[in-house]
């Protein structure tokens, strides 16, 4: 994210955040500050060089060529700059004027003010005349001593001779004759434009200063926003300033920045740091998309921790699935998340989510061998080659399904204290987390040297040294350099403490993990219960057809209970581990806001 304070005053603030609502980009707080002589002072010096740097901008040298003015200070530049701007102002309207009147005076022809004079010398006095060709009577030019100089399909330009001493009476009103000829307003337009060209190039020059001039406006603001923070408290002020702090996206920097530059305000931008609690903007590929709703129910990430989505997604949708443990419920559930997409309902979002989490539900329902509560392990008609690969059995005495939910738990808390470690690692450094990789190295390597004695590929003399390696850098980690820096013994007495927490805490949250297994079992039990209750009552049913029909509604409403029923369960029970279990031991707080630009809502 980028962080943009800007600054403006309060009468222009409305108009302001409705164009910034417009471009919606901006996640935006409000703020007023005392606005008195110092702090006005400083506002408008930057509003000066603000002005200056956009100004300079259409000047400057492409290609960087033109060398910047030798001048000693900013101020020297902003001065050279505004004498130059006005400069250039002053002669572009010059030039506007002069050629509108070398286009006048083009149509009385070449001329110069020595013909005027000849006439005068003569006794005559000249009268210049423009009249719209409907007025224009031709007989005049046999009344009266005048002559048509040029014409147009509007208009007749004519010259009439007044005699000197004698009366003049002729029927129409004189117009302005203009006081050089075209060609001489030309060659002063011509120097008029190189005096342009001059002037840009020494504005080219100043225009390579414009970083001198940024540097002085960075600190200018900087000088008032310190000045806001120590006057904070003041009330007395003649007027107030607005200060609008807001963030963006910093792929999104070229566009806000230009239309700030545009905009009639003063602004800092700088990448946003984590003191300045920006709000959180998750990027994520569109399978993890569906799950940030998840996250949010949560809480959004703070800006220096990791979002959490990309592993809660997966995790959610396997826990989602051995909940529901019924591969029929996984079709229903995909036919219901492609209906609710189609739909217009405000819920039509969920739809995609939906669906995935019914096509997990399909294919973890088949391994766990349940389809709308038929075992499909005993079930005759189910091809002997697929029950391979249903789950089933014991281990260790144990069922096989739930030894799985226990395996997976271990796994995910594992997991946890491993991202845990590298966060806290890139966040605080490597000696602050040695107590947490202490752990994960003594759970993961225990268990590691457990497997592999169990299964005969370690030797006992092997396991015995590996056991002590583990055992000896763990220690060291849990229970003498936990806290860098600290005494010893103390760090001993908060190591033995901290163990007794995570031994505690680890098998309470392992355990945590059997729900995964019950839930399914006792959904898969409920829908078995209705298939038994439905066949019972249609084989007690002597009346042809209408025990089909009563077959039909008891597996039609025992299977839609249970469904739902399944589907609250398995919603909860999943953030419950995934919340409790799984964020607190990865460290995720999720204290952070979510990113809501001022937009206009789309209708």
């Amino acid at each position: 994210m980028t962080k943009y304070s800007i600054i403006l005053m309060s009468g222009e603030v409305d108009s302001f955040l409705s164009d910034l609502q417009n471009l919606g980009l901006v996640d935006v707080t409000r703020k007023q500050k005392p606005f008195d002589k110092d702090s006005g002072d400083k506002f408008v010096q930057i509003q000066q060089y603000n002005k200056i740097c956009k100004a300079l901008k259409g000047y400057a040298d492409p290609e960087g060529n033109v060398p910047a003015a030798s001048l000693a200070s900013a101020a020297e530049v902003l001065r050279s700059a505004e004498s130059k701007l006005e400069e250039i102002k002053e002669l572009e309207v010059s030039l506007k004027d002069c050629r509108t009147l070398a286009k006048r005076a083009a149509v009385w022809g070449e001329f110069n003010s020595a013909d005027i004079d000849r006439l005068d010398k003569l006794g005559f006095i000249p009268r210049f005349y423009h009249l719209k060709n409907k007025k224009f009577d031709e007989s005049l030019l046999a009344e009266y001593p005048c002559e048509v100089i040029a014409s147009d399909d509007d208009s007749v330009y004519l010259i009439a001779l007044q005699t000197k001493g004698e009366t003049f009476d002729f029927p129409y009103s004189e117009c302005d004759f203009p006081a050089k000829s075209a060609k001489a307003y030309e060659d002063e337009a011509k120097g008029l434009e190189k005096n342009i060209e001059e002037a840009r190039q020494e504005l080219a020059a100043l225009a390579a200063c414009t970083p001198m001039l940024e540097d002085e406006q960075q600190k200018l603001a900087e000088q008032l926003d310190l000045y806001f923070a120590s006057n904070s408290t003041r009330k007395e002020a003649e007027d107030v300033l607005s200060i609008i702090e807001g963030f963006a996206p910093t792929d999104a920097d070229e566009t806000v920045k230009a239309f700030l530059d545009e905009a009639p305000v003063v602004y800092l931008s700088g990448r946003a740091k984590v003191e300045d609690n920006p709000p959180i903007k998750l990027r994520n590929n569109k399978f993890a998309k569906m799950f940030e709703v998840l996250t949010g129910m949560y809480g959004m990430p703070d800006y220096n921790e990791f979002d959490p989505t990309p592993i809660l997604g997966p995790f959610f949708m396997l826990f989602f699935a051995m909940c529901m443990g019924d591969a029929g419920y996984g079709i229903l559930l995909i036919l219901i998340g492609i209906l609710l997409g189609r739909s217009k309902m405000g819920m039509a979002k969920l739809g995609p989510l939906v669906t995935t989490l019914g096509v997990a539900t399909l294919i973890i329902g088949f391994f766990l061998g349940t389809f709308f509560g038929i075992s499909l392990y005993d079930a005759a008609w189910f091809p002997e080659p697929l029950k391979k690969f249903i789950f089933h059995g014991k281990i260790m005495g144990y069922d096989t399904q739930m030894v799985l939910a226990l395996g997976i738990g271990v796994f995910h808390i594992i997991l946890a204290m491993i991202i845990k470690g590298i966060v806290y690692t890139q966040a605080y450094g490597f000696r602050q987390a040695v107590s947490t990789w202490g752990w994960v190295l003594l759970i993961i390597g225990g268990i590691v040297i457990a497997a592999l004695s169990l299964l005969k590929v370690m030797p006992s003399e092997v396991t015995k040294w590996a056991v002590i390696v583990v055992g000896v850098i763990s220690a060291l980690g849990i229970f003498i350099f936990n806290t860098p820096g600290r005494n010893p013994l103390l760090n001993v007495g908060a190591g033995l403490w901290d163990t007794y927490n995570k031994v505690t805490g680890i098998l309470g949250d392992v355990l945590s993990y059997i729900r995964l297994y019950a839930l399914g079992l006792a959904g898969g039990m409920l829908g078995g219960a209705f298939n038994d209750l439905g066949m019972m009552a249609f084989n007690g049913m002597p009346i042809p057809g209408v025990n089909y029909l009563v077959l039909i509604l008891i597996l039609v409403i025992g299977h839609a209970l249970n469904l739902a029923m399944s589907c609250l369960g398995a919603f909860v029970h999943p953030l419950r581990l995934t919340f409790v279990e799984y964020f607190k031991n990865s460290g995720y707080e999720g204290k952070g806001k979510l990113y809501k630009p001022l937009a206009v809502k789309k209708q």
